[in-house]
């Protein structure tokens, strides 16, 4: 078994109740490390230390952060898992009339979670990772914002933000023994997917050149991977996790 370096370690998994998120929390949990699982729902198989917590509120943000250092003297690694879709086109237009349109409240939300949640929390615990001499930031990005998605206006415009985010705090806090990295999954077996049309998910295989949608322990173990020692050189980066995805397939 690779070592990881990981055991003990203080992390924080948003998003932790479901899907990527709870799937990372077990795994991270498996190598013996402290964790505070966040999320909005609690389920009654909570990984970890559960706490709820709305990532797109600073208040409750900076409260939660404060309670695992009061429990556990340190933060060393943060997850950005948590996010939301809803999806809708930007314009919709058919018979040569504007039928439908995105909603405030739909890019509000998704960039409510998606980025300014990413930015309260880092923003938060970063403090906490420069006066421990370091640690580690991961954040979830999507290959949504890399290439762009039909009717995902508001998630790829929030997954590109966090590129963009990755990029500048591996340049900001790198000289405090920080890194900064993002995951970019690709197709991934969570519960939006499994309410999906079986055609739409067969679209996405077809897409997929290693022939199958991803399984959330895929995500987990690339985050475990990016927060070990063995990727102690690895910082600004966005790795791809999406069997192979290239645009146009």
């Amino acid at each position: 078994m690779i070592e990881t370096g990981l055991k003990d370690k203080v992390v924080i998994v948003t998003g932790a109740a479901a899907g990527i998120g709870r799937a990372t929390a077990e795994r991270f949990v498996a190598e013996g490390c402290r964790l505070a699982a966040w999320d909005v729902n609690q389920t009654p198989e909570s990984v970890g230390v559960f706490q709820k917590v709305d990532v797109a509120d600073a208040g409750q943000v900076e409260a939660a952060v404060a309670e695992v250092v009061d429990q556990w003297g340190s933060v060393d690694v943060l997850i950005n898992n948590a996010g939301i879709v809803r999806d809708a086109q930007l314009v919709k237009y058919k018979d040569g009339e504007v039928v439908s349109q995105m909603a405030d409240e739909a890019w509000d939300a998704v960039i409510g979670v998606n980025l300014k949640g990413v930015f309260n929390c880092t923003r938060a615990v970063a403090p906490h990772l420069i006066k421990g001499g370091g640690g580690v930031i991961l954040n979830a990005s999507s290959v949504a914002g890399i290439y762009g998605n039909f009717g995902q206006t508001n998630y790829a415009a929030t997954k590109a933000g966090v590129i963009g985010m990755t990029r500048t705090w591996a340049r900001e806090l790198g000289r405090y023994g920080i890194r900064v990295n993002a995951v970019a999954p690709g197709f991934v077996a969570t519960e939006i997917i499994s309410a999906m049309p079986e055609k739409v998910v067969q679209i996405m295989v077809d897409r997929t050149p290693l022939g199958r949608v991803g399984d959330v322990a895929d995500i987990a173990e690339a985050y475990l991977w990016l927060a070990s020692d063995a990727a102690t050189w690895i910082s600004g980066a966005t790795l791809s996790v999406d069997g192979g995805l290239v645009i146009g397939t």
